[in-house]
């Protein structure tokens, strides 16, 4: 788990610097950084799109992982956990809610191919290598992203520690479900998420992008079946 730890500790730390800087931006340049972000967020969602090999089960993970999330209502869930805190430490970050730094912070810094073999890489060998490459990535984009999303993005780390993490402590169970066609898959469903995020930074859309996270899952089953 020290890959994680690390990339953990990236995330919170970097976050926090992102939100010292933000206190000195003037309103209408936070809002030009945050349209920026977004703009270079659907460009990271398009370049890892073209991982996948097959969009049939693009399709169908999205399609089927839509109907999973909207049944467990997990936007909803994010969205009243975010209230909560908001209610609870009474904090704004901006007119950006806690829920929404937290949601595109957690996918970004998750989704990527990175994120699944290096969790796989320190469980199965103790090689933290690729992780700690990660963590210096997610570092300085947790400084971007809470400069403009604001002190949600913090909480993105406990998602780092959780899915990341969860991969670490069960490589061993995982890995032979986990081919390099499986991950081109994922990585594939998990960038079609990343633009959603980056047109509702953009303003053109109000996707509930979170409801769509078990599609990046899906194709470890549809890879099983054909």
């Amino acid at each position: 788990m020290l890959g994680t730890w690390v990339n953990v500790a990236a995330v919170l730390i970097g976050g926090s610097i992102g939100l010292l800087i933000k206190k000195g931006l003037p309103t209408s340049l936070a809002d030009t950084l945050m349209k920026g972000i977004g703009l270079c967020t659907v460009y990271l969602g398009i370049t890892g799109s073209l991982e996948g090999r097959d969009p049939l089960k693009l399709i169908l993970s999205v399609v089927l992982g839509a109907l999973v999330g909207e049944g467990l209502d997990l936007d909803g869930r994010v969205q009243r956990l975010g209230e909560w805190v908001e209610r609870r430490f009474s904090q704004k970050s901006g007119g950006v809610s806690l829920a929404e730094g937290f949601v595109t912070a957690s996918l970004l810094f998750c989704v990527g191919a990175m994120t699944i073999v290096g969790a796989l890489q320190s469980g199965l060998t103790g090689d933290h290598q690729m992780l700690f490459t990660k963590s210096m990535l997610d570092f300085v984009s947790s400084m971007i992203f809470a400069s403009s999303l604001g002190a949600g993005v913090l909480f993105a780390s406990a998602f780092v520690l959780v899915f990341q993490g969860g991969i670490t402590l069960l490589a061993g169970f995982v890995s032979p479900f986990l081919g390099e066609a499986v991950i081109a898959e994922m990585t594939c469903a998990g960038s079609v998420l990343i633009i959603g995020l980056g047109l509702n930074l953009l303003g053109l859309t109000r996707l509930k992008v979170m409801n769509y996270i078990p599609a990046i899952f899906l194709p470890v089953l549809l890879c099983l079946i054909w």
